[in-house]
């Protein structure tokens, strides 16, 4: 079957990847130069199951009153610059509830889970090389009060069977000596030793290039204009360098799907949640991470890859803008230097944002579509990085007629009324 995949983001290229693989004719459609350029390019570099939770939780909307308050909020809400985020934060406000919670919960971590242990499949079978590092993740707690409230994810992580420790802060500076410099105070940590780290633009690079030569086309510099539908079809891909015909589509296009579909008459509640990161060079190894700390007090994440130290985190609803605000560099630089003092260099560091598509559930929508020859992969949220591949092998299962691996019909956009 020919199939076009629009978006050369990680979850196009993945998506890409699973459908050769599986015999298909595939093509890649992105506006950019090259893959990974977009939302994929800088991320915090995290590949965390254990982490895979809703952002729409019990007590949330109480919390984000406080955080948009702090000197240097976590959550910034700008609803000025976009009424359209409005339903969508309706949508996720009716998420946050102990019944709901659950429900989503659950099927992340199965999302989650099954999709790393699919990039080692993949990164053991193709020998992939993107900076990689499976030493776990350490939640950091700089307060007594968040060590005591772990608890309750403590709950959670053990219902699921997610490997974990709660550590003490000797126990931190052991998994962590670079921390042993901090000048803020830490209380202790929760450790998940399961979780891998990495740099998401060099895989996606890199297995585009695999993909490539196992006869996947991609048509880079090419932007996509909208879609021709055909009865309860679509017929092609209309780009500025004319029609793409397939007999299949797949939108992987992160943010900017709910307005690719909503021409085909499909409503896809996905928004923009803009996100900040640094990434600098090291300069003294044994003052760096040695993979990924989060850091509980701003929800940043520190991590290191390779000689650098990428640190990314905090969520803007401010609609569709890629505008670098000082106030949130100054954030990312707090975070880092009050932790690794020393670590990282302060000159040639690079300063980037990007828009994470995310759903009211938080749950990516994986799968088939009101119509018969479309399907989507988008609405990852933060956790793109995490879940490509296992999104991306649950989709090519689908469309090639197989059952997929885990539990899918509940990703599905037939989810949503």
């Amino acid at each position: 079957m020919r199939i076009a995949v629009l978006g050369a983001g990680v979850i196009g290229v993945t998506t890409a990847w699973y459908l050769c693989r599986q015999g298909h004719e595939v093509t890649v459609v992105d506006r950019q130069p090259g893959p990974g350029l977009e939302t994929s390019f800088a991320n915090a570099g995290e590949i965390s199951p254990g982490y895979a939770s809703p952002w729409a939780a019990p007590g949330v909307p109480l919390k984000a009153i406080k955080w948009m308050l702090m000197e240097h909020p976590p959550l910034i809400l700008e609803p000025w610059r976009d009424l359209a985020m409005l339903p969508w934060l309706y949508q996720t406000f009716r998420n946050c509830n102990a019944g709901r919670y659950a429900v989503n919960k659950a099927r992340m971590v199965r999302l989650a889970e099954f999709s790393r242990d699919q990039l080692v499949a993949l990164r053991e079978a193709l020998h992939l090389r993107y900076d990689e590092r499976s030493l776990g993740t350490l939640q950091l707690f700089r307060t007594q009060e968040q060590l005591d409230g772990v608890a309750k994810d403590v709950r959670i992580l053990r219902d699921f069977g997610v490997s974990h420790e709660v550590l003490s802060r000797e126990d931190c500076l052991r998994v962590e000596p670079g921390l042993a410099g901090a000048a803020a105070s830490i209380a202790g940590g929760l450790r998940l030793p399961g979780d891998e780290t990495g740099d998401c633009y060099l895989f996606t690079h890199a297995l585009a290039k695999l993909a490539e030569a196992f006869g996947v086309r991609f048509r880079y510099n090419t932007t996509l204009n909208g879609l021709r539908r055909d009865g309860e079809r679509v017929a092609a891909a209309l780009t500025d360098k004319g029609e793409i015909s397939a007999d299949a589509f797949v939108l992987a296009t992160g943010s900017y799907t709910p307005a690719l579909a909503h021409d085909l008459g499909l409503r896809v509640p996905v928004y923009p949640v803009k996100g900040y990161s640094i990434t600098a060079p090291v300069i003294a190894a044994g003052r760096a991470p040695v993979s990924t700390v989060l850091d509980e007090s701003f929800k940043v994440a520190i991590t290191r890859l390779g000689d650098r130290i990428r640190v990314g985190g905090m969520a803007e609803l401010s609609g569709f803008n890629d505008r670098l605000t000082p106030k949130r560099r100054q954030t990312l630089e707090l975070s880092l230097h009050s932790l690794f003092p020393g670590a990282a260099g302060r000159d040639n560091v690079k300063f980037w944002t990007g828009l994470r598509p995310m759903t009211p559930d938080s749950t990516p929508i994986v799968g088939p579509t009101g119509l018969a020859n479309v399907y989507l992969n988008t609405g990852h949220g933060t956790l793109g990085w995490t879940m490509a591949c296992g999104s991306a092998h649950v989709l090519a299962d689908i469309i090639s007629g197989r059952p997929p691996a885990i539990r899918a019909d509940d990703l599905a956009l037939s989810r949503y009324p």
